[in-house]
Order: C-alpha cells, then sequence, then structure tokens
C-alpha cells in the first residue's frame, strides 16, 4: 500500500519539483548572472529588459530543448530495450545516434541549405541503416547481448571515423559541426525547440499508447503469438518510432550519449517494469539528466561551457561498465 502511494501521489510530485528547481537553476546560471527574485519579477512581466531579453531568447529555448532532447533518448531507450529484451539495447549500443549522427554530419556539411525536414530524415535513415547492420552482424541463431553490444560499438566507432574523415576535408562550416558532435547546446534557440517538439508530441504518446504491446513483447514472443499480436510487424513499428526520436534528438543538438542507457534502469527502479507508467516517467528523467548535465557544464568553469554530451558521458561510462559487468555474471 505504501508503495503504491509512493507511486501514484510522492513520486509524481518530487520529480515535478526536482524538473522545476533544474529549470529554474538553468535560468539563473550562466554568463550574467540572474536572482530568483528577478527571475519571478520577468515571469510576471516585470523586471529588468536586459535580463529578460537573456530569459526569453537564450536560456528559455536552451532548457526547453534539454528537456526535449532528454525525453526524446530516454524513451527511445525503453522501447529498444522492451523490443530487443536486452538491458544493455540503447541507441548508442545499438549504433543508432551514431549512424544518425553520421548522416546528421553529412548532410550538415555537404548541404548546408538543407531545411531541417531533410536532417530529420536523413538522421533517421542513418540511424535505421545502422540498427539494420548491427542486428544482421549480430544474428547467430538468435541474439546474445554482449555480442550485440560489440558489434554496436564497432559500428559506432566506424560511424565516429567516417564523421572525423568528413570533419577534416576542410568544409567551411566545419566548426558548427565540430559544436554539435559534442552534444552542446550553446547557441541553439527557438527554431531547434520549433523542429524538435512536433516529433516528440507525436511519437513520445503514441509509444505511450503502445505501452501494453511493449509489455507483451518483453515477455516473449510465444506469448505475444498465442494473444494474437503480430510481434515481427509491432517489433518494426517501435523500432522506428525509437529511431525516429533518437534521429530527431540527434539532428537537433547533435550525440549526447547514455542518456536512453541510464534513464530506463532508474524508471524502472522507481515505478516498475509496466511500460504505460515507465515512459513517462522515463522521459521526465531523461530531460532531467540533460537539463542537470547542460547546469553542470556552464556552472564548472564559467564563461567557458563543458557540453552537456560530455557530462553525461563521464556519469553515464561508469554505468555502463556496470551495467555489463552485471549482465556477464548473469550469463555466465
Amino acid at each position: 500500500m505504501k508503495t503504491l502511494v509512493f507511486k501514484l501521489l510522492w513520486l509524481p510530485a518530487v520529480l515535478a519539483c526536482i524538473t522545476l528547481l533544474l529549470i529554474l537553476l538553468n535560468i539563473a546560471v550562466g554568463d550574467t548572472p540572474i536572482s530568483m527574485g528577478e527571475i519571478m519579477k520577468i515571469m510576471f512581466g516585470r523586471g529588468d529588459a536586459e535580463a529578460s531579453y537573456v530569459i526569453w531568447q537564450y536560456r528559455m529555448p536552451r532548457l526547453l530543448l534539454a528537456l526535449l532532447v532528454g525525453a526524446s533518448l530516454a524513451v527511445s531507450g525503453v522501447i529498444v530495450q522492451a523490443v530487443m529484451r536486452n538491458p544493455l539495447a540503447a541507441p548508442d549500443t545499438l549504433g543508432i545516434t551514431g549512424g544518425a549522427g553520421l548522416a546528421a554530419v553529412a548532410i550538415t556539411l555537404l548541404m548546408p541549405l538543407s531545411a531541417p525536414l531533410v536532417l530529420t530524415i536523413s538522421a533517421f535513415i542513418g540511424g535505421l541503416a545502422a540498427a539494420a547492420a548491427v542486428y544482421m552482424l549480430a544474428y547467430r541463431t538468435g541474439i546474445i547481448p554482449v555480442r550485440l553490444m560489440l558489434v554496436g560499438i564497432a559500428i559506432s566507432a566506424f560511424c565516429a571515423s567516417a564523421v572525423q574523415l568528413l570533419v577534416t576535408r576542410g568544409f567551411p562550416n566545419v566548426s558548427s559541426a565540430l559544436i554539435w558532435l559534442s552534444g552542446s547546446l550553446w547557441g541553439r534557440s527557438w527554431e531547434q525547440v520549433s523542429h524538435l517538439l512536433p516529433w516528440v508530441v507525436i511519437l513520445v504518446p503514441l509509444a505511450w499508447i503502445l505501452s501494453i504491446r511493449m509489455d507483451i513483447i518483453r515477455i516473449g514472443d510465444l506469448i505475444g503469438k498465442g494473444l494474437g499480436l503480430r510481434i515481427e510487424a509491432n517489433r518494426l513499428l517501435l523500432l522506428s518510432i525509437a529511431i525516429f526520436l533518437a534521429g530527431a534528438a540527434v539532428s537537433a543538438v547533435g550525440t549526447i550519449g547514455f542518456v536512453g542507457l541510464i534513464t530506463p534502469h532508474l524508471a524502472r527502479r522507481l515505478v516498475g517494469a509496466r511500460h504505460r507508467v515507465l515512459i513517462p516517467v522515463a522521459a521526465l528523467l531523461g530531460g532531467q539528466l540533460v537539463l542537470l548535465a547542460d547546469l553542470l557544464g556552464r556552472a564548472i568553469k564559467p564563461p567557458l561551457e563543458i557540453p552537456a554530451g560530455l557530462i553525461v558521458a563521464m556519469i553515464g561510462g561508469p554505468y555502463f561498465l556496470f551495467l555489463l559487468w552485471k549482465q556477464s555474471r548473469l550469463t555466465s
């Protein structure tokens, strides 16, 4: 009973308070510190005009983009882990973000005037191609988690090498590509928010609607077929949603790894494995993680900024090794 009360009442309140605190801190911290009192005045239409401009034109779109990117990657990770029935599966370990990043960098450098939709679709195609390559190379009468992870890392390394090859070709806009590759939210504006928001608004609720199918697929193919579920068709649909979410996030801010790996595990510890509850909690935790990473990146050594992607990697790398060790023990 206490656990149910915690999940229904206290957990949403705690997560909402943490999110609100991170939002306020992200608004306050920066090259131009803004006090909480001044923030409250600006929110009610009063306050300093310069501080108001900084908030609405720079910090507000940046924090909203962090929330959207974190939610996209987290839900993508939840879907991939459910479909593959593998705790090590994530957009990163399956090469999805690597393939999406390679495609997006190629479009950015070779076709700099392309529309945002072209960039997003290219990232989706790149992520889909990388995921298909990982699946085909790792499949030998079944999927072994460690083999899948190793092939995914190899594909990601190949994509990273191809990206470096493109970067060294001397394109005129290579500096923007380098910033983008680090997973930085620096210089992001309402334009990126408007490009990513429709994908999140459409695909995250769609994933939530399909959450019962994810529960069935996670249990096993035989049970799903016995219940009349078209397993392969639903697996393809769900993977397409996951790849689109990861590709849209990558096209907006670049590659931010480990969000899709960490947050599903944290969410399961809080609310269990039912995807109807897991998806919204993971989305919120993903947004919080990227918000926290961006905040730390700006607060550690101002006015210099450490990209959010590097901060998340410092957190996610050790956690990934822990999961790998845990999975190897279970396998043995």
